[in-house]
């Protein structure tokens, strides 16, 4: 190695989201000028944008019924709720995923229990089995497709289907995601998307149910608020038979996604697919760079075979061979050169279940530990030029140099 190297530096915001398309922001400001900000201050469902937004989400994920709503955590806790979770009800669910999921666990009333996750980043198939058996009077098991990544979705419904337990899906990171060509979310009974500014679709905070199970459609749209019959003002929800006294047997808790939400939202349906392609070219040439360099230190996530994904970002394994110094060392580093990277296993990161002291883990989890000791997370911008992903291979690459050499420093 070089000592004293001229080093990579990277000025360009890791953060930048992805911008509303001027479609979007013109309907906002007609919004904003009319004042019909509230989803039902309409006359009808044809006239109102967010039930345009759902028609249109359903349309893209090919899910019968729709409900648009605040946030992706409140679609994940009413999923729960709409399925039939009674307090205290046990529910299986990823070890790796970030802290919404087991909080949305709690909030439904629900007890989280942890089932491991590998070094591919998805849902240990051997420990959901034993999960399964140990937990007999688990119901439900939610399955969060973390960072886009899938599980064999054919084996764990299949499992789930043995042991009489409803599979649930938080696909918030996985819209426009494929499971042997079709949509995320159709193999469990009900699917949850985000559009949270990180998400591939961002309105800032926003969510959407998706199912095809009408009795659920119809409960989300009540417990979101649809009183009084309000329910005629959507589109993608079952017929009044459905909704029968809905109304007067459940709680409304106010958790509606608002016009201007849907407003910026609707463009960028149009774009994903588009998108898609644009994130996977730029994700194969980081990964192969990086491993053509420095495939004897990090490893790169093994995505299931029949996915399709969408590489909105990036996660690397780190080397075991490295120590817990030389992986904080190469933290520093990236920082220092304009890119933060992320470890899954820091104590302050909100996807370590040690910090879930809201919904502990009783089990070991060893599995997991070792896991996200190592597992790093960098975010892919689109608005970055390709040349800038020439230079986060080099900071990564440099850094890692770094942290494994001390003469390798600026």
């Amino acid at each position: 190695l070089l000592t004293n190297p001229t080093r990579t530096t990277i000025s360009r915001d890791i953060k930048t989201p992805d911008p509303v398309p001027q479609a979007g922001i013109d309907e906002a400001v007609e919004l904003m000028t009319s004042g019909r900000m509230y989803r039902y201050n309409v006359k009808d469902a044809a006239s109102s944008t967010v039930s345009k937004c759902e028609v249109e989400i359903a349309a893209y994920t090919g899910h019968k019924y729709c409900v648009a709503l605040n946030s992706c955590g409140s679609a994940i806790m009413l999923m729960m709720k709409c399925a039939g979770l009674q307090p205290g009800d046990e529910v299986l669910s990823n070890a790796f995923t970030f802290g919404a999921v087991p909080s949305a666990i709690e909030h439904a009333g629900g007890k989280a229990v942890y089932v491991e996750s590998d070094y591919n980043h998805v849902m240990d198939m051997d420990d959901l089995e034993k999960k399964l058996v140990e937990y007999p009077n688990c119901k439900m098991c939610l399955i969060s497709h973390m960072r886009g990544k899938l599980a064999d979705m054919d084996a764990v419904k299949d499992a789930c289907d043995r042991h009489g337990v409803t599979l649930l899906e938080d696909c918030a990171h996985s819209l426009g995601v494929l499971w042997n060509g079709q949509h995320t979310g159709h193999i469990g009974k009900v699917a949850a998307i985000s559009a949270q500014s990180y998400k591939m679709i961002n309105s800032g905070e926003g969510g959407f149910l998706l199912t095809d199970d009408a009795e659920i459609a119809a409960k989300c749209a009540v417990y979101a608020g649809a009183y009084e019959g309000l329910a005629s003002k959507h589109t993608t929800v079952p017929g009044p038979e459905v909704f029968a006294d809905l109304p007067v047997r459940i709680p409304n808790y106010s958790v509606r996604m608002s016009a201007l939400a849907a407003a910026v939202i609707r463009p960028q349906i149009l774009t994903l697919d588009a998108r898609r392609e644009k994130y996977n070219r730029r994700y194969a040439f980081v990964t192969e760079k990086l491993v053509e360099r420095k495939g004897n230190l990090l490893s790169i996530p093994v995505n299931t075979p029949g996915m399709t994904p969408v590489h909105d970002s990036l996660q690397i394994n780190l080397s075991h061979d490295l120590t817990d110094e030389q992986v904080q060392k190469f933290l520093d580093e990236t920082a220092t050169h304009g890119l933060p990277v992320e470890l899954f296993g820091h104590p302050s990161n909100a996807r370590n279940f040690v910090n879930w002291g809201f919904a502990p883990a009783e089990d070991p989890l060893p599995l997991t530990s070792k896991m996200i000791s190592r597992a790093c997370d960098v975010r892919l911008p689109l608005m970055w030029d390709d040349e800038d992903f020439e230079d986060m291979v080099d900071v990564l690459c440099e850094s890692l140099d770094a942290a494994v050499d001390e003469q390798y420093m600026e």
